[in-house]
């Protein structure tokens, strides 16, 4: 069984839907500014990727915001968009027909810190019981499943920034398996203050305060990345299933996907990222020649730029194929962020045309990559999708036009 890309649900910081998103990421238009949803001043990180635009009480009962952190509203809007993009209504499938698989990093960081601070002003009976879920990795899965009637597969991956790409490998998986449709990606909302300390330990948030200097990849001295809330939630959907249904459209097909672990650094192994690109690639029974764009990891961190853009090089060539960074313009979105560079190398395929990296007018002489820095028009019938998580999760997935 073929899977297919039908509908895309996007909550960024650069805009909320596919389209909205899309048009001001081929403009080039940044969302990373200074942090608003708390007081940032403490701390040394100011600026960060804040999805701006969306009023969820428009698009969510009281019920549900009162019981849920601001990820899985964001998970539960970009569902909604996904499925209504993709022309499906849910109730008229078998519950059984249609699953869900999404990934997440953190939880609900900032309904637990509200809660804990009740706890510890207040007492324990001033506690939610909601505090019981919302801050669980798997809520989103659970929520996005009661909201629409679901009881297929489902489950939730935790590989950081990896993590959108392997729940969208774990939705092909289960549409090989028969399901016929699966609401799958990523989403995270970090910025809280509980949230960004627990990121500052990892050094390699940018320091920044000015929003075009402060997320560079690929440029000698990157000062670090730039958290970011948001990501995206496709339907994946059997082919076959898809079409006999009249689906509006279909944006590309999930053609291969491979995920691999770094060893630790003891093990004297390097990083397994090329690894994963390759078996990707080899997964959608291609070859390096076939693929058309790159969208890299972009860490941000001159050691891990140079390892990427070295994979790359080893299995492109120097310059060999145009790579491109557009999570510049929103920050790193952790379990997002791999599925937002989906949706973005679906709508690539779409149109032709490639998004820029912005605030990089091309890569430092080491790395030696085709960098994207303006908007560039390209047959692309192939796109390779790269991510990295924290702690030695990689991950890779070719999306490629459906014929």
């Amino acid at each position: 069984m073929r899977s297919v890309v039908t509908g895309l649900g996007v909550v960024a910081p650069t805009g909320v839907g596919a389209e909205e998103y899309w048009t001001r990421t081929l403009q080039g238009v940044s969302g990373i500014g200074p942090i608003s949803r708390f007081d940032a001043s403490p701390y040394p990180v100011r600026l960060a990727g804040e999805v701006r635009d969306l009023d969820v009480t428009d698009r969510l009962s009281g019920r549900i915001l009162s019981q849920t952190d601001r990820l899985t509203q964001i998970a539960l809007v970009a569902a909604d968009l996904a499925l209504a993009d993709a022309g499906l209504d849910t109730r008229r499938l078998d519950p059984y027909d249609i699953g869900v698989v999404t990934a997440n990093s953190v939880g609900g960081f900032e309904f637990g810190q509200h809660e804990l601070s009740n706890l510890w002003a207040n007492g324990p009976e001033y506690v939610s019981a909601y505090q019981s879920f919302a801050w669980f990795y798997a809520v989103n899965t659970g929520q996005i499943s009661i909201r629409h009637g679901i009881r297929g597969p489902n489950g939730v991956i935790v590989a950081e920034q990896a993590g959108g790409l392997d729940a969208v490998g774990q939705a092909r998986r289960h549409v090989g398996h028969g399901t016929r449709a699966v609401v799958s990606g990523g989403v995270e909302a970090p910025l809280c203050p509980w949230s960004l300390a627990a990121h500052l330990p990892s050094g390699r948030l940018s320091r920044e305060e000015d929003p075009a200097s402060a997320y560079r990849p690929f440029t000698r001295g990157a000062p670090g990345h730039v958290l970011g809330e948001g990501g995206a939630i496709l339907l994946v959907e059997d082919a076959n299933s898809a079409w006999e249904r009249g689906v509006p459209h279909v944006y590309g097909e999930v053609a291969g996907h491979c995920s691999t672990f770094d060893p630790p650094p003891s093990a004297g192994r390097g990083p397994r990222l090329e690894a994963a690109m390759r078996g990707a690639i080899a997964d959608a029974g291609l070859d390096p020649a076939d693929v058309d764009v790159v969208f890299a990891d972009a860490a941000g961190v001159p050691e891990l730029d140079l390892a990427e853009a070295r994979a790359v090089t080893a299995i492109f060539g120097p310059r060999g194929v145009p790579v491109t960074a557009p999570k510049t313009m929103v920050g790193r979105l952790n379990a997002g962020g791999g599925a937002l560079d989906l949706a973005a190398a679906l709508l690539c395929v779409r149109d032709g045309l490639i998004p820029p990296t912005v605030n990089v007018d091309g890569p430092a002489g080491e790395y030696d990559i085709d960098l994207v820095t303006r908007a560039r028009p390209a047959s692309v019938g192939t796109a390779l999708v790269c991510a990295r998580g924290y702690g030695g999760f990689n991950s890779a997935m070719v999306v490629r036009e459906f014929r």
